[in-house]
């Protein structure tokens, strides 16, 4: 064997070994890589699920504060019940149709349940809704030709679901909307003596999650102010 060939063949190995140990180096560097990317998938699979955790908690928060905030409005504000001391007034065409009336805070209230107003999740009068609203535009035509008619939605505190509205202050402020229309075109209440206002599920009556107490909860009112001077 020859010097020349002698070299080739120890260059060759050179390379070689060169060769191997460059691959060793990028295996390492591949292996360390794959161990980072797998701690910080680790690391962000922890934070996700600690997310979670706080969104839960936050959720049984709000939930928790809507429910005392509910209570707390529930024990404040009374359904309107019918004043039957001497000279309190009666409305025959109301008990009809069965809206409730009564005072409350010295103010006239008539009730309508969305029992006779409105199908679940819609804003569009029934036809019992619209008889029940001439009735009521008879008697604030009345007695209160010239006070102001707040219209106020009210719904329950279940969440929208299946409605083309987002929530249910939008809902309950369709329903008061609705009623303002057929009252003003249909009934021909002055439409500049109209106040709407939905209040969404902030203003129950009833405090309980029961069907009935849900049921009264979902109503519009019509709060009649009168004139001060």
């Amino acid at each position: 064997m020859t010097i020349g060939h002698n070299k080739i063949m120890l260059a060759s190995l050179g390379l070689a070994l060169a060769l191997f140990a460059s691959s060793c180096q990028s295996n390492r560097a591949y292996r360390d890589a794959l161990d980072e990317q797998s701690e910080e998938n680790k690391r962000l699979r922890e934070e996700r699920t600690q997310l979670k955790g706080d969104m839960r908690d936050m959720s049984y928060q709000k939930e928790s504060l809507e429910n005392a905030v509910a209570e707390a409005n529930a024990k404040l504000l009374e359904m309107p019940k019918q004043d039957t001391s001497a000279g309190a007034k009666q409305f025959p065409e109301l008990d009809s149709a069965g809206v409730g009336y009564g005072l409350r805070n010295g103010e006239m209230v008539l009730t309508m349940s969305s029992d006779i107003t409105f199908a679940s999740g819609k804003a569009e009068l029934s036809k019992a809704g619209r008889s029940a609203l001439n009735s009521v535009a008879q008697a604030l035509t009345r007695e209160y030709p010239g006070a102001e008619y707040w219209i106020e939605g009210h719904t329950d505190s279940d969440p929208i679901s299946k409605s083309k509205f987002a929530s249910n202050r939008e809902l309950s402020v369709a329903r008061a909307m609705a009623v303002l229309h057929y009252l003003v075109e249909d009934a021909g209440l002055p439409d500049q003596q109209c106040v709407v206002a939905g209040w969404g599920q902030y203003r129950p009556v009833m405090a309980g999650k029961s069907t009935a107490d849900k049921s009264k909860n979902r109503r519009v009112e019509i709060v009649v102010h009168r004139p001060t001077n």
